[in-house]
Order: C-alpha cells, then sequence, then structure tokens
C-alpha cells in the first residue's frame, strides 16, 4: 500500500471517480473493491505513512464487527449468552490476527462490515417487508461486495437466516423461539424469489471478479481439477481443526505440487460427511445446520476450486465462516446446560478461562507480525515445504543488509523446488552482481525456460530474465546474444526502460547509431532522465543531427542539478 501512488494520491474527485476502473484493472489485486481503496485513501490523507495509525483503524474495525456480530445475533435470536460467546471468539481466535495485523487486509474487515450490516437489515426487513428496507438491504450488500467479493454468497446466508434463527422457512416445524417478535412465517418459492435481485449482483460481482484475477494476473490455472478437489476437501478439515486447535498458524499454505495421500483426502471426505448428516439429522437444533452450511457455503469463494496465486488456504480466509462454526459451537453449548434448567453461570469460568487462552495465543501470534523477518521466518517454520515463505524470507532479509542469510534462504527455497522460477531468478540476480556472469546467465536461461513450459506464465519475470541476461552478455562483451536477449525482453514488454537502455548501449557499441538513437529515444520517453538524454544527444550528434542533439543536451541540463555528474554517469554506462 506505501508504494500505491493511486492511495497516496488520497480522496479528490478525479482519483474517486477513476477508483472503479482502477480497481478492475489493479495488477496488484486482481481484485475489484472500490470501496476498500476509498477507506485506505482516506486512512491516507488522514495518517500519511504513519503504519500504526493505519492498524488501529483495522483494529477499530474489527472491534465495531464484533459489536456487531454480537448485536445481530442478539436481535435475531434473543439469546444473550451464546450471543455473546459467539461475539467473544470471533474478537479473540488467534486466526483472525492476519485479517487485523495486516493493513492490506482491510478489505476482510470492511467487507464483514457490511456484511453484518446486510444481516441486521435483513431481519429489519423480514418483521416487515417494504420496498425501501429491502433497498437498503440491496445497498449494504452492494457495498460489502465493493469491499471485497468474497461476500458473493450472502444471499445465500440470508436463505439460512431465515431458517434459523427468524424460523421464517418452515415455521411450523418447530415451537415458538421464545422471542417476543417472530418475523412472519413466508412459503420457500417467496423466499427464493426475494433473493433474486440479491443473487443478481453477486452473479455479476463473480463475473467482474474473475475476469480481473485473469487480466490482473492473479488466476493459476496450473493445478488440475483432481488435484483442486482433494485440496478443497483437506481443506475443510484442516480449517475445522485450526478452530480448535490454533497453532502453526501462517501468513502462505502453499498449493500441493502433487496429489494428496489417498488415505488422507478419504478420512477428510468421510469427516465432512459425517458432520453434514449428524446436523441435518439434528432438526430439533437448526443452529446447528445453518452454522456448518454457513462455514462450508461462505469458504466456497476461497476454498481453492479457483486458485489464486500459490495458496492451498488462509487464515485471512476464515474470518467469515468461523462465525459459522463458533455459532455450532456457542449454541450446542448452551443449549444442553440450559434444557437441564442449569443457570449459564456456570458456564463463566470455563468460558473466560478458555477466552483468555485463545487471548494468550492471540498475543504471542501478534509478536510475529513485527517486521517481514519475524513473519516469513516464523512461516517457514511451521509450514513444510513452503518455498515461497523461504523466498520471501529471502527478500526480508536483502532489505535489512543481512546478504549471507538471504542467500541461504534462496538455496533452501531451491532445495525444496529447484525449478521455482522466482527462486532461480533471485539467485541468478545475487550471482549476477558477485560477477558470477556465466552462472547467471545459465540460471536466467532456466528462469525463462520453466516459464515457458509453465501454464502459469510469467510474462513480466521473463522479460526480467532477458533483460539482465543482455546486461551479463553486454558486460562479458558478447554484443550479439546482448542484443538477442534484449529484443526478446522488449517483445515480452516494450514497456521496459532498462532494456531499451542497454539495447541502446549495444548498438552504440556494435556501430548501428541510427538504432541506437531510436532505442535511447524510446528509454527517455518511458523514464526521462539526464544520463539517457545525454547518450542520445551524443550519438545524435555522431548521426549528424546537431540540432536535435542540443536538444536533447538541453533537456538533460532542465533532468540534472549536477551536469558533471550525470556526464560521468553517461560515460559509465558506455564504458561497461
Amino acid at each position: 500500500m506505501s508504494g500505491n501512488e493511486h492511495v497516496k494520491n488520497g480522496l479528490h474527485r478525479g482519483n474517486l471517480r477513476s477508483a472503479f476502473k482502477w480497481a478492475m484493472t489493479s495488477n496488484e489485486t486482481g481484485i475489484w473493491l472500490p470501496a476498500t481503496w476509498y477507506s485506505l485513501m482516506l486512512d491516507y490523507r488522514l495518517f500519511q505513512d504513519n503504519a500504526g495509525l493505519h492498524h488501529d483503524v483495522n483494529l477499530l474495525l474489527h472491534l465495531a464487527n464484533v459489536a456487531l456480530l454480537f448485536g445481530v445475533l442478539l436481535r435475531a435470536t434473543g439469546r444473550a449468552w451464546p450471543s455473546l460467546m459467539v461475539a467473544a471468539l470471533f474478537a479473540l481466535h488467534p486466526i483472525n490476527t492476519e485479517t487485523v495485523a495486516w493493513i492490506s487486509e482491510r478489505k476482510n474487515l470492511l467487507s464483514m462490515m457490511f456484511f453484518l450490516l446486510t444481516l441486521g437489515a435483513w431481519d429489519w426487513y423480514a418483521h416487515k417487508p417494504r420496498w425501501y428496507r429491502y433497498l437498503v438491504v440491496t445497498v449494504l450488500f452492494a457495498l460489502g461486495l465493493m469491499s471485497k467479493p468474497q461476500v458473493v454468497t450472502l444471499p445465500f446466508v440470508l436463505l439460512l437466516w431465515d431458517y434459523w434463527p427468524l424460523e421464517r422457512m418452515f415455521a411450523s416445524e418447530l415451537p415458538s423461539s421464545g422471542k417476543a417478535e417472530r418475523a412472519p412465517a413466508r412459503s420457500l418459492p417467496w423466499l427464493l424469489l426475494e433473493k433474486i435481485p440479491l443473487l443478481a449482483l453477486s452473479a455479476g460481482c463473480a463475473v467482474l471478479t474473475i475476469w480481473a484475477q485473469r487480466t490482473g494476473g492473479g488466476y493459476n490455472p496450473e493445478p488440475t481439477l483432481s488435484l483442486r478437489l482433494e485440496n478443497t476437501v483437506v481443506s475443510y478439515v484442516r480449517y475445522i481443526g485450526r478452530v480448535f486447535w490454533p497453532s502453526h498458524l501462517a501468513l502462505l499454505y502453499p498449493f500441493p505440487r502433487t496429489s494428496f495421500p489417498a488415505w488422507q483426502t478419504s478420512l477428510a471426505l468421510l469427516l465432512l460427511i459425517a458432520i453434514s448428516v449428524c446436523a441435518v439429522w439434528a432438526r430439533q437444533r437448526r443452529y446447528l445446520l445453518v452454522g456448518w452450511l454457513w462455514f462450508l457455503g461462505t469458504l466456497v469463494p476461497m476454498i481453492g476450486l479457483v486458485v489464486v496465486a500459490w495458496q492451498a488456504m488462509a487464515d485471512r480466509f476464515a474470518y467469515l465462516p468461523f462465525v459459522g462454526l463458533f455459532i455450532m459451537v456457542s449454541w450446542g453449548i448452551v443449549d444442553p446446560v440450559e434444557q437441564r434448567k442449569v443457570s449459564p453461570a456456570w458456564l463463566a469460568v470455563p468460558t473466560c478461562a478458555l477466552l483468555l487462552a485463545l487471548a494468550l495465543v492471540t498475543h504471542r501470534q501478534i509478536g510475529h507480525w513485527h517486521d517481514d523477518v519475524a513473519l516469513w521466518t516464523h512461516t517457514a517454520q511451521v509450514t513444510r515445504g513452503n518455498y515461497i515463505a523461504e523466498y520471501n524470507l529471502a527478500g526480508a532479509l536483502r532489505k535489512v543488509g543481512r546478504l549471507d542469510d538471504a542467500q541461504k534462504a534462496l538455496l533452501r527455497a531451491a532445495a525444496i523446488y529447484p525449478s521455482y522460477p522466482a527462486t532461480l531468478m533471485a539467485l541468478a540476480v545475487h550471482n549476477q552482481k558477485d560477477g558470477k556472469l556465466r552462472e547467471a546467465i545459465a540460471q536466467y536461461q532456466q528462469v525463462i525456460s520453466e516459464s515457458q513450459h509453465s501454464t502459469y506464465q510469467d510474462s513480466g519475470m521473463m522479460s526480467a530474465a532477458y533483460t539482465n541476461m543482455g546486461h551479463a552478455y553486454h558486460t562479458l562483451g558478447e554484443l550479439a546474444e546482448a542484443r538477442d536477449s534484449l529484443q526478446a525482453a522488449l517483445a515480452l514488454n516494450s514497456g521496459s526502460f532498462e532494456a531499451w537502455l542497454d539495447l541502446g548501449l549495444v548498438s552504440q557499441q556494435m556501430g548501428d547509431l541510427t538504432g541506437a538513437v531510436h532505442d535511447y529515444y524510446q528509454a527517455v520517453t518511458i523514464r526521462p532522465f539526464d544520463s539517457g538524454y545525454l547518450l542520445l544527444a551524443r550519438v545524435l550528434k555522431q548521426t549528424g543531427h546537431k540540432q536535435e542533439s542540443r536538444w536533447a543536451e538541453q533537456k538533460a541540463k532542465d533532468l540534472t542539478a549536477d551536469y558533471q555528474k550525470a556526464q560521468e554517469r553517461a560515460d559509465q554506462l558506455l564504458a561497461n
């Protein structure tokens, strides 16, 4: 976010108008979320680069969601104890650390806030259906979708809400819930018809999101359908496990590159089926089925059927779905206690002990978010075979000047996944800086080869590999190979300043002055800078274009505060 110029430009009319279009085409997210960008723009307008205050806003939004969750449940059910337990579990569970601690997850917090507001507005509408109340529901839902499209499943949650706790659906099957005011019952066809406008919004947002992810580079087509299905089943069970034993939480869990053992997938599937059967069988306890389907359904957009980047699952994805499991646990504990005429106050001591334990684990988890090195070190430690964590750890170590440790992390990443293009690229750059140019060239060639044979092709990385390889060949004096590499880089990315500049140097040294003029001109058009204009001026003078040469020299003078140093940089570039 700190490097995002759209956010840093703040809240002004032009930036607000462009947010819708930019949010759809942003390569940084691959997700359409203009409401989130508005929130971040406002933050930056108020707090600038003060990260602590941005974190405080996230915390306040989380606390607002806790209060909203309690209020929505209390109003819908009339039950204070279980509503309070759900809100407390949601407030303190360690798995929500990632959503609150990571400023970029503002989208999770905002979408949840509008999700809960929509749920509350639906209760309001259900008790007295009026068109303006439905309009409020629709507007709040649209704001949730514009915060993060994960809430596309909300119309289905509203249908569950009609089943319980509002009990608008099949109301005659159960005795009165004991609420002072009960929403009027409706037929199933009517309840389905009510959701059609909201489903249309969900469908439109889903199409827009898929398009944005495909064009923005987020979609990963490499995992096969069978592997995605296996990961879906296993991930559901892993999420359930983290409700009851929230340990080894990490920022990233890499998507598996090979199939799961058959026994693991089979046992996971059997467990999911068994829980589903029990939830359906316990018809007198509607909250079990609602909580279970809430968990299963709201996770669908993030469960891995459509793979984004390289993650199999993520803690932040559980922020909304875990509410369903918290409902099952809380009502499943309080209901039997109340049926036996035992005061819920007896639950106070064990409940407080549980919440204290969760708070301690959460406090410890927050410590892992102290800085990038701590975060990625922890992620690599608590996950197995996490080459992406090792790669990111190397980048974090490099930023703080721990170059030897960064190289060790890269070597660990390469040992786990030898053909991972990003690791190969980083190792090649390291070797090139150390003067090991032949080794670097071989690794750049491997990056290109792996990328070309991968279904998840990264043209940006391939272009960078060709550019760096061209620079290495240039340093070695192998000008023909350098030119071929740089031209290949530009075929992939014609907007590469580095490739045009290096190609200009190579063309000039090969005696192709006309080509050098063209190349330098392309470079300074993309990124105007003093030494580039001086190089252009010199070659224009050599080709007899004296007036154009004086123009380029004047542009260099206009761009520099130290003309002598600019000339020295131009000499160094030519001498390389």
